[in-house]
């Protein structure tokens, strides 16, 4: 079957991670995420203690419902009549069980939206490859899902992740003093797979085009929720490290914008909000956390435009700064990289 001749997409697909909303899911989730890679149970019951700590509830499923809904809302005003679905990497509601509800539903040719707008395996490959293999258990019948393009440097995006810095820092004076350091987070990753995927070159992008936006001067690209053996290198510099050093170099405020994140959830609240607030509290430094684009109605206009460029080809695919928009289909090697062993990846991308 040609590209000409494939069918018109029919239903729109939010592609997430996934998350306990109870105690008795996490252990259960936990396994699902951690199945196949070389992870010491005793590291899982380490992190099930940061769901613990809120109950064994992640935020991000509901963060990813009101996303749902307000991307409804966006579509039914912008006259793009595709029914939306939800399906998740590692919890209910499962990829495999959502694309099965698609496909007797009538569907057959779904655009997707993944909640991760950097590429890497874990953030981007690993869920095409989760589609894959959903769609091979169901022996075909399911619908195609065709990736919308990766959005780190499209202008709404950087338009909402400065809307919620100036949000968060309104009422904290001094906010472009020489005191005062912006860390943009994201998660780590194994070094062998940044190599091998644009990750870090788009994080720094992303970066600058928010800071050249807000007039910011002092600001850093810092990473957290690093996992994995220790003998594996993984992105540096880690956030609480660095908020360490930044103290002992003066400074007294930190602005913390979990850049690598759409949606709050246990890593941002447990690695952000917890002991990075607990760190910055001994070492007498003001925290400011801003909070993630989730339904910002700058990012849920950028999803609906996402959208609309590939119904219509003929619109435009904006992007700003020095690097080019990403494309809609992904290079066969795209984001794969060498691993001798089995790799653990994150908990939560």
């Amino acid at each position: 079957m040609t590209a000409d001749s494939q069918p018109k997409h029919d239903s729109f697909l939010l592609v997430s991670f996934g998350g306990p909303e109870g105690r008795e899911d996490v252990i259960p989730f936990l396994e699902n995420v951690l199945r196949g890679k070389n992870v010491p149970r005793a590291r899982m019951l380490e992190v099930a203690e940061h769901y613990y700590h809120f109950e064994g509830v992640s935020p991000i499923n509901d963060q990813n419902r009101a996303l749902l809904a307000a991307l409804e809302a966006e579509f039914r005003s912008a006259g793009i009549d595709l029914p939306l679905y939800w399906g998740n990497r590692n919890w209910h509601p499962m990829l495999k069980d959502t694309l099965d509800e698609m496909w007797k539903a009538g569907h057959r040719h779904a655009l997707a939206f993944f909640t991760s707008i950097f590429s890497s395996y874990s953030g981007c490959r690993q869920y095409r490859e989760n589609i894959a293999q959903a769609r091979q258990a169901l022996e075909g019948r399911a619908p195609r899902v065709d990736k919308l393009r990766n959005a780190f440097n499209h202008p709404l995006f950087i338009e909402a992740v400065a809307d919620r810095i100036v949000e968060a820092t309104a009422s904290h004076c001094g906010q472009a003093d020489t005191a005062t350091v912006v860390l943009f987070t994201a998660h780590s990753i194994p070094i062998a797979m940044a190599q091998h995927s644009p990750y870090v070159a788009q994080l720094q992008e992303s970066a600058s085009l928010v800071a050249e936006r807000l007039n910011i001067e002092r600001w850093e690209v810092v990473y957290q929720s690093r996992s994995g053996p220790p003998a594996q290198p993984w992105l540096e510099p880690d956030v609480v490290e660095r908020a360490r050093e930044l103290a002992e170099r003066g400074a007294r405020r930190l602005v913390v914008v979990p850049l690598g994140f759409v949606s709050d959830h246990i890593e941002v609240l447990f690695d952000l909000d917890t002991e990075l607030k607990q760190e910055c509290d001994r070492l007498g430094v003001e925290i400011v956390r801003v909070p993630t684009v989730g339904t910002h109605p700058s990012f849920v206009r950028m999803i609906r435009m996402l959208v609309q460029e590939r119904l219509d080809p003929s619109q435009q695919r904006p992007a700003i700064g020095r690097l080019p928009a990403t494309p809609d289909e992904c290079p066969a090697d795209c984001c794969l990289y060498p691993r001798p062993g089995i790799v653990s990846h994150s908990v939560e991308p």
